[in-house]
């Protein structure tokens, strides 16, 4: 059986029931996606330039997953 992740977000005020879970799933889901790319490319830029690595392997996180979760409002 295959492992599912599944995020929950309570709290929010983007829908009436103030509970999120599609968005911040499929949000961490292409943020994995984009990190298994994106932290060894960074990590090899960071050898020879820190500031250029360091803000490649922090666009998942900064970048990635707060655009793709805010797309799905529940």
């Amino acid at each position: 059986m295959p492992w599912i992740p599944c995020c929950v977000e309570c709290g929010s005020h983007a829908n009436p029931c103030r509970c999120r879970i599609v968005g911040p799933t499929v949000g961490f889901v292409a943020f994995a996606l984009a990190a298994v790319i994106e932290w060894p490319l960074g990590a090899v830029v960071w050898c020879f330039k820190h500031a250029k690595g360091r803000r490649i392997m922090g666009h998942p996180a900064a970048v990635v997953y707060p655009n793709v979760s805010s797309i799905f409002p529940i």
